[in-house]
């Protein structure tokens, strides 16, 4: 697999691990050029569960970065040290990060996000109290991750700018256990943010720079029909 940049993301990367936490990997890759000609297309994603692994081709990657998709964002907004590959074509990808984003998408990709998970608290909590120990520790995470959401969403919107690393680790845990015990602890905030994307006016512009994007997927493009040429000689 040619990875062009990967590092570690989710609760390690948010401050959040804790002893025994999973150590989540996120990367991009790029297939062989020669192959996107072929009868049947390459893969555009490897995900394992153990480890905990999603690499997305290069492509795919910027169609999901483009539309606002927060799992794949945080990518390129690591602190240096949680990166474990960083190839110049890597280090490109990073520096359009800004090109990736717009008002709309990020809004509704972070609150959509964030609502679809109150849901799935709400829906399940009536169960959680009866189902132990190991369903109230779930519902804590998803309650963690959709405060994370909105505080993060929020950032992005209003500053163009993403913070990995959560301000107060233990206040995520409090507020876990929280909703863990009453789903309906988590409704108003995430009303107050939806309020607060509502009022605030965006440094976003209104559409992503997908032809500085497109620009960087043509040179990966290039960079492995190369390669291949080099390698079949």
């Amino acid at each position: 697999m040619n990875v062009l940049l990967s590092g570690v993301v989710g609760s390690t990367a948010y401050g959040l691990a804790r002893e025994g936490s999973d150590v989540d990997r996120l990367g991009v890759f790029a297939a062989p050029t020669e192959e996107l000609h072929g009868l049947h297309a390459p893969r555009d994603s490897y995900v394992t569960t153990d480890p905990d692994r999603a690499f997305h081709e290069a492509a795919k990657f910027c169609r999901l970065a483009l539309g606002g998709n927060p799992t794949v964002t945080e990518l390129v907004w690591l602190p240096d040290e949680l990166y474990e590959v960083r190839t110049p074509l890597g280090e490109e990808l990073i520096a359009l990060r800004s090109s990736l984003l717009s008002a709309g998408r990020v809004r509704d990709a972070y609150l959509g996000y964030a609502t679809r998970q109150f849901k799935r608290l709400y829906d399940r909590s009536e169960g959680a109290a009866a189902s132990g120990a190991d369903a109230r520790d779930r519902t804590a995470k998803h309650a963690r991750h959709l405060r994370r959401l909105c505080h993060q969403g929020y950032e992005l919107y209003a500053t163009g700018r993403l913070s990995i690393r959560v301000e107060d680790p233990e206040e995520y845990h409090r507020f876990g256990a929280e909703v863990a015990a009453d789903a309906m602890v988590a409704l108003p905030m995430l009303q107050r943010f939806q309020g607060l994307f509502e009022t605030t006016r965006s440094v976003l512009p209104d559409r992503p720079d997908e032809a500085s994007v497109e620009a960087w997927l043509r040179a990966v493009r290039a960079h492995f029909y190369a390669h291949f040429r080099d390698v079949r000689r």
